[in-house]
């Protein structure tokens, strides 16, 4: 099946190829986004105010969707707070802080947000059906990860067997599919595919709980994950002197 775009009614095909990109201002997401363009697509940007206490991530989403040229931005409002359950989304739970990688341990960590991303891809299913655009990237990684179910590659193949049953494009033959380029990758080949993309990495934001400026804490699992990306690399986070 052709990877051409058809309209919200399924019927004229559109002169360019569209996709949503879940953008959350992270370093995956960033680098999402410019391989989301590098392989030719037109790129609309989601991103979600949900509750999370790190919510001025959405400040660099912002400023890296502007700067990426996507065609559109929308931050959605939703309160997966609201359930509790997670350090990320319920202040009375504390963000877990390592001093080294190493100690980040194999069980689901308390960052885990339940049927996030399940939740933030169904979003993004119903936007690419009124835009006409059969694919969504989305930058998960099982590999350099904190033990997140919805990461992993068997959950991705679910999302998109479920997405092209439940949709109008999907019925009528025209294949959705769900794009995971990070997927197997370690965060020092992800930043590597970034900056010889050209991806801006001293503007985004991956710590869970950064303070009121914006700075990393240093200590939560994925600013030990994203350290030690930029060390194997030779380099110096950027994100660290801004």
């Amino acid at each position: 099946m052709s990877n051409s775009s058809v309209n919200s009614s399924g019927a004229e095909p559109l002169a360019e190829k569209r996709a949503v990109v879940l953008l959350s201002g992270g370093l995956d997401s960033a680098t999402c986004l410019a391989i989301c363009k590098s392989e030719g697509f037109v790129p609309y940007a989601l991103s979600f105010r949900y509750g999370q206490r790190h919510a001025i991530e959405l400040e660099r989403a912002q400023w890296i969707a502007e700067s990426s040229d996507v065609r559109k931005h929308v931050i959605v409002d939703l309160d997966l707070g609201g359930f509790g359950g997670s350090a990320l989304t319920d202040h009375q739970l504390d963000v877990p802080k390592h001093d080294c990688v190493d100690d980040i341990g194999a069980e689901i960590p308390l960052t885990y947000v339940p049927a996030r991303n399940t939740v933030f891809l169904s979003y993004a299913l119903a936007w690419a059906e009124v835009l006409g655009a059969l694919d969504i990237y989305v930058g998960v990684n099982a590999l350099d990860y904190s033990g997140y179910p919805d990461c992993r590659p068997e959950f991705i193949r679910a999302f998109e067997a479920m997405a092209n049953l439940a949709t109008k494009a999907g019925v009528q033959g025209n294949r959705l599919v769900i794009h995971a380029p990070l997927i197997t990758w370690t965060k020092a080949e992800i930043i590597r595919k970034g900056l010889a993309l050209g991806v801006d990495y001293s503007k985004t934001l991956s710590c869970y709980d950064p303070d009121s400026f914006g700075r990393p804490c240093r200590h939560c699992d994925s600013c030990l994950l994203r350290q030690r990306g930029f060390e194997q690399n030779g380099l110096v986070d950027p994100a660290l002197g801004a």
